[in-house]
């Protein structure tokens, strides 16, 4: 059977056959066989339209890679219904396009994918480029185009909307009243404080409050395990390394690092060619030499004689040397010389040189005693690497193997050891690791009771645990949490004292003596704030938000009185309000405001009438509970 395959294969039908699939494998993409062959079935349909199954799956996944972040914890069915929601709310908008003959031109689709940042290279449109980017986000050229032209007909129904309305002087004077308007009002802060430290918490108080709030002293579930540790700090203790080795590698180290001291120096060369023999050269650099001996500037007289221009214009300067980089009679020179100091004449394959030596780097290698600890370290890493790779290998064939850590505490010589409770919110030090409570907690752990796979902490610690002790969720005793209700209860005294003095502030407000009295005794007093405006930030948002919630004043104050979430009471008096105007805010600003105006009108329009279109569309859906 496979032979008459293989020979029927050969004919000319079949080539023929072939070539037709690759042509439209390479023209329309593969979703053109496939669609052939398999037919999604549809989710949904609107007004007639089929959307399928394929398509909602692919909006889904769009839609959870625009979320982003962890989203284990939502739940699948709502973001279908969410996706499916859009790709109706897109193919109403289609549709009313395509029945109002909106169209795009083939030549602004093109225009689209050429202005693509991502499919262009230092900003110049690259094919092949774009070609593997459409492909690589599951789309065939053809694909991506019909695509691209539905979102770019969608996108010019809704800016038809968006882009349509207007704002006039008077709406825009209006949201200017308000927005920008101010006001002036004082207020002032009633703190916790120590007014109730003279009154005792009871004993009976504390029972009565452990008694009726028995669920705020329950402690969560937890559990106690033993573990062994895989520890690279423990392996490297095994390894000894001689003190021999060590010297040796501490002397191969130092003489590579002294090897490497660098030297600067700067020259002034009589070329030795055409015009001037060796002997001229020697005679001119020692004319030269007396001159730098009489206190003539180096620099400058590497600018009017030397032979090399280049250097000559920075000083003579010819950079670093390790003893390897100038010529050797140079470089014998330089170790000749002390910082600063000019050489004599010296005869090198280039001419003739006065060398001076401007800088000196000598190198000291650290003391033995400073790096021996380094070194050993640096020694024993290649065997530690390889004696941890190996036991992390034994660590997790015991683990599966084994009933208990004794077993791999034996061959491994790692002791057992005991963590403190902890529960599935974590624990201290290595028990913080979501890993390690990942484990403990697993049911491989915690109801089967078996050792749990190896948890690698990080690259220098591994762990295998089982659990020891598991502790039912329980309320703690009284005992243990006595504390903690005094210090509640002690909160909510000074609350309530903190209350009843700002109520008596507020009711003596009109009592002049007896608030000032009051304001006296408490040591406090009013804050001012005139001219403040609803964006503020030199008031607390919350004062600041209910004092832009009182009525305008009509004559009289207007007052309130309000609790902060620290119980803080505030005690508020609103004396003026000053409305906006068109002239008190920049031009820009009012440009500004005018355009976000627009744009919200726009899209507030546009929200309608999609809403409308969906209402009145005939929308028949097969998930579950879906509302349109």
């Amino acid at each position: 059977m496979l032979q008459d395959i293989r020979d029927n294969s050969q004919g000319v039908i079949a080539k023929v056959i072939v070539g037709l699939i690759i042509a439209i494998f390479a023209l329309f993409g593969v979703e053109s066989i496939i669609g052939g062959f398999v037919t999604s079935p549809p989710v949904a349909e609107v007004n007639g339209d089929e959307i399928t199954e394929a398509e909602l799956q692919a909006n889904t996944q769009n839609l959870i890679a625009s979320l982003g972040g962890n989203l284990d914890s939502l739940d699948q069915d709502l973001l279908e219904q969410i996706s499916l929601n859009q790709l109706i709310e897109e193919l109403v908008m289609k549709q009313v396009a395509e029945q109002s003959a909106m169209t795009i031109s083939s030549k602004r689709i093109d225009q689209n994918i050429i202005d693509t940042a991502s499919f262009q290279i230092n900003g110049v449109f690259d094919s092949d480029l774009a070609v593997r980017t459409m492909a690589s986000q599951g789309f065939s050229v053809p694909l991506y185009r019909e695509t691209l032209s539905k979102q770019m007909l969608m996108a010019q129904v809704a800016n038809a909307y968006a882009s349509s309305n207007f704002v006039t002087n008077s709406e825009l004077e209006n949201i200017i009243k308000l927005t920008s308007q101010s006001r002036d009002f004082r207020y002032l802060s009633v703190t916790l404080g120590t007014r109730t430290l003279d009154t005792p918490i009871t004993d009976a108080e504390i029972q009565a409050y452990y008694d009726e709030n028995q669920e705020q002293f329950r402690e969560d579930e937890s559990v106690v395990v033993n573990y062994v540790m895989l520890d690279k700090s423990i392996i490297a203790d095994e390894i000894v390394v001689d003190e021999a080795t060590l010297m040796a590698q501490y002397e191969e180290e130092r003489g590579a690092f002294e090897g490497s001291s660098e030297k600067r120096a700067s020259h002034i060369l009589f070329e030795v060619g055409s015009g001037m023999s060796e002997d001229q050269a020697l005679a001119a650099a020692a004319a030269a030499k007396q001159r730098l001996d009489a206190g003539e500037d180096f620099p400058a007289l590497a600018l009017e004689l030397s032979s090399d221009t280049v250097s000559a214009e920075d000083g003579g300067d010819i950079g670093y040397t390790d003893g390897t980089a100038f010529p050797p009679e140079l470089e014998e020179a330089l170790e000749q010389l002390s910082l600063n100091e000019v050489s004599s004449p010296v005869v090198t394959e280039f001419g003739v040189h006065l060398v001076r030596l401007t800088e000196d780097n000598e190198n000291v290698f650290p003391a033995f005693e400073e790096v021996s600890e380094r070194i050993e370290r640096d020694l024993k890493s290649s065997e530690v690497e390889l004696l941890y790779s190996e036991r992390l290998s034994d660590l997790s064939n015991l683990a599966f193997e084994t009933a208990d850590l004794v077993e791999i505490s034996e061959q491994l010589e790692l002791p057992i050891l005991q963590s403190q409770a902890f529960t599935r919110l974590g624990g201290n030090g290595v028990f913080s690791n979501p890993a390690i409570t990942d484990a403990a907690f697993s049911d491989e752990v915690l109801i089967d009771g078996n050792n749990s796979d190896v948890i690698e902490l990080n690259d220098a610690q591994s762990v295998v645990l089982r659990l020891n002790q598991f502790n039912e969720s329980s309320i703690l005793p009284r005992g243990e949490v006595e504390g903690q209700i005094s210090v509640i209860l002690r909160t909510q005294m000074e609350r309530e004292a903190v209350r009843t003095l700002g109520e008596e502030i507020f009711a003596n407000i009109d009592n002049d003596a007896a608030l000032a009295a009051l304001l006296a005794e408490n040591e406090l007093q009013w804050v001012e704030a005139d001219g403040v405006v609803r964006t503020s930030n030199t008031v607390n948002s919350r004062i600041l938000e209910e004092a832009f919630s009182l009525a305008e004043p009509e004559g009289e104050p207007v007052r309130t009185t309000l609790s902060l979430d620290n119980g803080t009471f505030v005690v508020m008096e609103l004396t003026e309000v000053t409305e906006g105007t068109l002239d008190s805010i920049p031009e820009a600003d009012r440009r500004s405001l005018t355009t976000r105006m627009i744009s919200d009108l726009g899209n507030s329009d546009f929200q309608a009438y999609l809403s409308t279109l969906k209402n009145n569309a005939d929308v028949q859906s097969r998930l579950a509970d879906e509302e349109f």
